[in-house]
């Protein structure tokens, strides 16, 4: 294998390309992957940003439903986070102490009756908490989502002022193992090479925060409707469309948070389960992100093949690009794992390719989904 390796370098070594040709595969590589990742930027910055708004001490109308499987050692943070008797976590089957860590977090808590046949879990703990609230919005976070002071305001006032009935909120997703700062930013970045929220607003809806106005939530079905469907986020928004109601999607930095994959295991699964989105929504969307993704995946070869042919400089520009492309995902300080991802996520896409293509159901937390 050594020897092979060290054989294929000499032959690329012995090839011959002039400048320009060089400089032309440099620049044309350079442009393809800027304009592909430079419009994923500006597809997620054209999320509106909402506005922090001081907390209000008197109680908001709104009720927040939590649903939560396997949850012990997140729901807490996710109940603490928000005010106090506002929220209902609905256990679905849990085997860990979710419920109980709940329960002294200050939540009230609801056991999901036994899933009917034919529907996910989470669509279905949705409907079961959604169905025991009055209040006039209702919050539906994710279990490992935690949030600042004045969230549900701003989020609340930003439905309001846009007249809208729906509301996804984009979070800050928090990285907690080596995996999840290496490959979150930059799955991040190919969902928005994938999906400009301007074209195709359903597709941006995503599901881990979502506000409602229950009306509006119970005239359309609610999560009822969607029970059998993977991705009841896109559902819901899609039924939205159909009843001429405003629906809309916003981004938060600094006001909600969520730690969406545990370890390469929770990547794996996650990332497969997400991908289902696409069925709903035109092929392009998925193509575009694969296209992203594989275009990047060329950034390697190309360095390797232009510092080979003595085009050191121009192989360097190359090299670079990955780490200079995604530093608004990483930042400065996780800039440098932006290459590692850029290969690291070939077989989680395969993998997530693969579902979507042969609609095989997934296993999420210990159940065929």
């Amino acid at each position: 294998m050594i020897s092979f390796f060290f054989n294929f370098v000499d032959r690329v070594g012995a090839m011959h390309i002039d400048l320009a040709t060089a400089a032309a595969l440099a620049v044309l590589f350079l442009v393809l992957l800027g304009a592909l990742l430079v419009r994923a930027r500006l597809s997620y910055l054209a999320l509106p940003e909402l506005k922090a708004r001081t907390a209000q001490a008197a109680p908001l109308d709104c009720m927040v439903v939590i649903p939560a499987r396997d949850e012990a050692g997140f729901v807490g943070r996710a109940v603490h986070s928000l005010p106090a008797d506002s929220m209902i976590v609905v256990d679905d089957g849990s085997t860990d102490g979710t419920a109980k860590e709940a329960e002294e977090a200050g939540a009230g808590v609801l056991k999901a009756p036994r899933l009917p046949k034919g529907a996910y879990g989470k669509p279905h703990a949705c409907m079961i908490g959604a169905r025991a609230i009055t209040s006039k919005w209702i919050l539906f976070a994710d279990a490992d989502t935690w949030y600042e002071k004045g969230m549900l305001e701003s989020a609340i006032h930003a439905a309001e002022v846009n007249e809208l009935a729906f509301l996804s909120i984009h979070l800050e997703q928090a990285a907690n193992g080596l995996m999840e700062h290496i490959i979150a930013p930059y799955m991040q970045a190919l969902f928005f090479a994938g999906i400009d929220p301007r074209e195709c607003p359903e597709g941006a809806f995503y599901g881990q925060c979502v506000l409602v106005r229950r009306t509006a939530h119970e005239f359309i079905g609610g999560f009822g409707a969607g029970l059998g469907f993977l991705v009841d986020d896109v559902k819901l928004a899609m039924l939205a469309q159909r009843h001429r109601m405003q629906f809309g999607t916003a981004r938060t930095s600094g006001l909600g948070h969520a730690s969406s994959h545990r370890g390469w295991s929770g990547l794996w699964e996650g990332i497969r389960r997400n991908s289902h989105r696409f069925i709903l929504l035109p092929a392009w969307h998925g193509v575009l992100l694969v296209i992203t993704a594989l275009v990047a995946a060329l950034w390697l070869p190309l360095a390797f093949v232009l510092a080979a042919t003595g085009w050191w400089e121009i192989a360097a520009a190359v090299a670079l690009a990955p780490i200079v492309l995604l530093l608004p995902w990483y930042g400065v300080g996780r800039a440098i794992l932006a290459p590692l991802a850029v290969y690291a996520i070939l077989p989680v896409l395969a993998n997530a390719l693969l579902g979507v293509l042969s609609t095989t159901r997934v296993e999420w937390k210990g159940r065929e989904i």
